[in-house]
């Protein structure tokens, strides 16, 4: 009867088993990660965490130990010098299986056997859930209130000098406050005086420049009563030798009528 008989055999005999768990413990501890049948990872993981937890002990007895299950030089010193100082810390757990569904062929369930301290992605995200949360308690707020409270008398008690001067400069500030006041309005009309000024003279230029330029007309002399006079005695003369003219011809006719009748 099988009592107590709780290992896997893995259909194999004894030095076939040991010889495959050795193979692939050197594998696990050089690659740090084998892809395997659960079944196998399951006895891998019995056969090889005693392995690490013995390498925590860095000694020739240990090393010798380890050496006649693994009989990899290249396994132990990897074990010994990379693995147990980064191992140092946990006590135990040293692999992790994860499952990765069905093989094709025979439909037998495979996984993933890796070493903890390896898996860098799983790390990073184990730092990020430990970074702590702000946590407020609810007697900070009334500290801070009454810090805030404690102050106020000693603001309270000035001494009558201290206020007499603390108005003298109240007033002085509102006088300079007054004064500048006062300055900026003149300031403010002065330049919009100067602006009003300044605005006619381009609407005038504008002006002329529409205008086209006009012809400026002849100034008229006027003549003095003199030349007048003498300008109406020749028009005068004028007229009477054009009479005279006239009346040249009709005598002549006349005259020249009597002769012929004689």
């Amino acid at each position: 009867m099988r009592h107590n008989k709780k290992f896997n055999h893995l259909g194999r005999k004894s030095a076939h088993r040991k010889a495959m768990l050795s193979n692939m413990a050197s594998s696990l501890i050089l690659q740090k990660r084998i892809t395997t049948t659960l079944a196998k990872a399951k006895a891998l993981r019995v056969y090889v965490e005693p392995l690490i937890t013995k390498s925590k002990n860095d000694t020739t007895h240990s090393r010798r130990v380890v050496f006649s299950y693994l009989q990899n030089k290249d396994a132990v010193s990897e074990l010994f010098r990379d693995i147990s100082p980064k191992v140092a810390e946990r006590p135990g757990g040293y692999t992790r299986i994860l499952k990765t569904g069905n093989r094709l062929g025979d439909n037998a369930e495979m996984c993933i056997i890796e070493l903890v301290d390896y898996n860098e992605n799983m790390l990073a995200a184990k730092e990020e859930k430990k970074k702590p949360a702000s946590r407020r308690r609810r007697g900070g707020s009334k500290k801070k209130a009454e810090t805030a409270a404690a102050p106020a008398p000693k603001a309270e008690t000035k001494t009558p000098k201290a206020e007499v001067e603390d108005a003298t400069v109240v007033e002085e500030v509102k006088e300079e406050v007054a004064e500048t006041k006062a300055e900026k309005p003149a300031e403010e009309k002065a330049p919009e005086a100067e602006t009003q000024k300044k605005e006619p003279a381009p609407k005038a230029e504008a002006e002329q420049k529409e205008k086209p330029a006009e012809k400026p007309e002849p100034a008229v002399k006027e003549k003095p009563a003199k030349e007048e006079t003498k300008a109406k005695e020749e028009t005068k003369a004028k007229e009477k030798e054009e009479k005279a003219e006239k009346e040249k011809p009709a005598a002549d006719k006349k005259s020249e009528e009597g002769e012929a009748k004689e």
